[in-house]
């Protein structure tokens, strides 16, 4: 199985809890797993174990210590902003070129599966020429999309898939996390996403019952 990449259509999606979900899936299949979270906002050494890269340690059975962290998540900022605003308030910048070549050096470790979880959106700003969506391009990785089922989460979704297919990134499935208390049905969702996806597979997460869900994508991803 290739590498993939997790971004999704903004923050708070969900993309860590599917990362996870998607790790211990497999783990429990007996398949070697690595997962990576090379840029990382909001991060408090304090509770690392809490943070995005402490969550994906402990899907794989790692413990968050200072050396996991540097190996998985190298870019790590405590304020919660965006990349770019993150890195600012600490007078650092992410160099795109060097976060591109250790993408690609993670995706090419000798692992059967591996995941690399984005930051933010789609369009989540890394500097001042580069967002999300030129990383993944740039990485040449295929990814899932993830979105929620919120109002307003069908136009999020289809504004992302334009972003990436405008640099010709390619979309592996798209994965809809049921929004905990949304008045959206999560079926008429991926009805109405079927129309405009193009032929993107689609899956859905029920809040309720998550597990059959991961396990159609694990399958699908293999």
């Amino acid at each position: 199985m290739e590498a993939q990449f997790i971004t999704g259509t903004g923050t708070d999606i969900g993309k860590t809890w599917l990362t996870c979900a998607l790790l211990r899936h497999w783990r429990t299949e007996g398949r070697r797993v690595a997962a990576f979270k090379p840029v990382l906002s909001g991060f408090d050494p304090r509770r690392a174990e809490a943070s995005d890269a402490g969550q994906l340690l402990a899907a794989l059975g790692r413990e968050a210590s200072t050396a996991e962290l540097d190996a998985i998540a190298p870019w790590r900022f405590a304020a919660p902003l965006s990349p770019d605003m993150a890195a600012a308030q600490e007078d650092r910048d992410i160099d795109f070129d060097a976060l591109v070549g250790f993408t690609r050096r993670s995706a090419g470790a000798d692992f059967c599966t591996t995941l690399v979880e984005g930051v933010g959106g789609v369009m989540a700003p890394l500097d001042a020429r580069h967002t999300v969506r030129d990383w993944i391009a740039a990485s040449g990785l295929p990814c899932i999309l993830v979105a929620g089922s919120y109002l307003g989460s069908l136009s999020h979704t289809l504004t992302a898939l334009e972003a990436l297919a405008k640099v010709g990134a390619a979309i592996k499935a798209i994965v809809v996390n049921e929004t905990p208390g949304s008045s959206v049905e999560l079926d008429g969702m991926l009805v109405s996403l079927a129309h405009h996806a193009g032929g993107v597979p689609l899956l859905a997460i029920a809040r309720d019952s998550p597990q059959a869900g991961v396990a159609r994508l694990a399958k699908l991803l293999c």
